[in-house]
């Protein structure tokens, strides 16, 4: 491999949505795009746990595209591991990652705090965080702001400018020149008639494309902010009218704001209730005034905050959130948006078993997760330890999604053309990187591939990508539904599967196989460990015989 070709590692949101980061590497010179936390299934959450796949400390800078965690959430344990480089991003970025990332060291030291006081985890190792508040302040004491469409030089041999992507406050594109090659990174892009922000925008003509394929297998309804906010009152309607609290799940950045200055539109209109609308998110509270104090940037607002409303209720401490399980009739919003971690789990344990409790999702629910789970019908759900049955209503709204959905994806790709090298589909699950793939090839992409966690490719000027490096088949089995999922929906559903066995002597028999099938398990793991001891006694013999 020339010393001087550019190279490109994809360590993250790789055939899955979360965990994005891409190393590029021109020399000795090392830029990574992102460096996100993965979220989802138990498995794929490990992954953060495992080192880096690179020398953090020989990382030369980080570019930011947003501040959502699955692109941010591994700066702490970067800077934790020696990185001492800036982390540019944008001013709106910088001023969110702020509580963004002390945040997220608070929910490692607490999910861990929690997980030590289980009891069924008693006979397990204690778990340690994977890094703490303090260590997110010192990812965010590095970022270095930079303004939309300026070129700057974050390392030696490679010149950036970034792109309004229209996804949330402060996100962006990344364009890259190193190495004589010219690419895109697309980062996470918004739909259009998104709320805030201005479709995204960008420069044509590269070697190198990295497109985001999070819906790339779906088409929704392109409302406009009026008609989704119609579908949002009609849900509130009736929700509120079986008596019982509307839970939504939220990511505490964007998803919040944009409900927020829709519900204050719906109230004002006497189009709903002025019910309380109780915000269980101390990030959330942050994060909003973050939006307020940049309130002239954002579109739909006309420079005033609307933010502010009598029916709007910020929870900041666990006392008050907990007084929220005697509410009904209330519109409870709390993170995290896809169920897996923070105060949304304490309000669907005492939401979901409610028959007149409605649960509205409003974004994106990656497969493995709990949100997905609940979304897809299960009958009963696991949440710390406590099975839960799932009684209430259960309704979607994917008008409010910060994704591009395909059409969004084909248009973005069409106006980057011609791309002389290669098309990179990543930020997404397999059903939605192929429907892309097969769209791009039929409109004249002549290379597009889907890479694998760990994959590392050359970058030539004006010729498709070359695989310098394959990525380890054991993180393909992290990627979606793991067992853990599995053994979750098992035992949550084994008790009640028990009972409608007709007599009690044929459910001892059913417990009695299952217990055989995995004694068999354990009969075949103690063979295969003869079997190897066996192997190697000779070999032993030999080399004390000197042979």
């Amino acid at each position: 491999m020339p010393d001087k070709m550019l190279t490109l590692g994809f360590h993250g949101a790789a055939g899955t949505v979360t965990g994005s980061c891409m190393e590029f590497r021109l020399g000795k010179r090392c830029l990574l795009v992102d460096c996100g936390l993965f979220q989802g299934s138990r498995t794929l959450e490990e992954l953060n746990l495992r080192p880096f796949p690179f020398d953090a400390s020989r990382v030369d800078a980080v570019i930011l595209t947003h501040a959502h965690i699955d692109h941010a959430g591994l700066l702490p344990k970067l800077v934790a591991d020696g990185f001492a480089g800036d982390i540019w991003c944008t001013a709106p970025t910088a001023d969110l990652l702020q509580f963004m990332l002390a945040h997220a060291g608070r929910i490692q030291e607490s999910e861990a705090a929690r997980r030590n006081r289980r009891r069924d985890r008693a006979d397990r190792p204690p778990t340690t965080p994977l890094y703490t508040e303090r260590d997110g302040m010192e990812a965010w004491g590095r970022t270095r702001p930079v303004a939309l469409g300026e070129w700057f030089e974050p390392v030696g041999g490679f010149r950036a400018r970034l792109w309004n992507a229209g996804h949330i406050l402060g996100s962006a594109s990344v364009e890259l020149a190193a190495g004589g090659t010219h690419l895109l990174c697309s980062g996470d892009l918004g739909p259009e008639n998104k709320a805030f922000h201005p479709d995204p925008q960008g420069p044509a003509t590269f070697d190198h494309v990295v497109c985001e394929s999070t819906y790339g297998d779906r088409r929704r309804e392109h409302l406009t902010i009026a008609a989704r906010r119609d579908k949002l009152a009609d849900e509130i309607g009736a929700a509120l009218a079986l008596g019982g609290n509307l839970v939504i799940p939220v990511f505490a950045l964007e998803r919040t704001q944009e409900l927020l200055l829709d519900l204050a539109m719906l109230i004002d209109g006497k189009r709903i209730p002025a019910v309380p609308v109780f915000i269980d998110s101390p990030l959330a509270s942050q994060v909003t005034g973050v939006f307020a104090a940049h309130a002239e940037e954002l579109e739909d607002v006309g420079g005033r905050n609307p933010f502010r409303h009598p029916a709007f209720h910020f929870v900041h401490d666990a006392a008050e959130s907990i007084r929220l399980n005697a509410m009904s009739g209330a519109i409870i919003m709390a993170a995290s948006g896809m169920c897996e971690a923070g105060r949304i789990r304490h309000h669907l344990k005492h939401n979901l078993f409610r028959r007149e409790s409605t649960v509205l999702f409003v974004g994106f629910q990656a497969e493995g997760s709990l949100g997905r789970a609940i979304l897809e019908g299960a009958g009963r759900v696991r949440i710390s330890g406590e099975d839960v049955m799932v009684r209430a209503r259960i309704r979607a709204i994917d008008s409010y999604s910060a994704h591009a959905d395909q059409s969004d994806l084909v248009a973005w790709i069409d106006a980057r053309r011609p791309i002389a090298g290669s098309l990179f589909l990543s930020h997404g699950e397999a059903r939605g990187i192929e429907a892309l793939r097969g769209l791009a090839e039929g409109r004249g992409v002549a290379s597009v591939i889907a890479p694998e966690l760990d994959e590392v490719y050359g970058l030539p000027p004006g010729q498709p990508a070359t695989r310098l490096k394959t990525g380890d088949p054991a993180l393909r089995h992290a990627v979606g539904w793991d067992w853990e999922n599995s053994y979750a929906d098992f035992t949550t559903r084994l008790k009640h599967d028990l009972a409608q066995i007709e007599d009690a002597e044929r459910r001892e028999q059913a417990i009695r196989e299952m217990r055989a099938v995995l004694a068999s398990y354990k009969q075949a793991r103690a063979k295969q460990a003869s079997a190897r001891q066996r192997e190697r006694q000779p070999k032993q013999r030999r080399h004390q015989r000197g042979e």
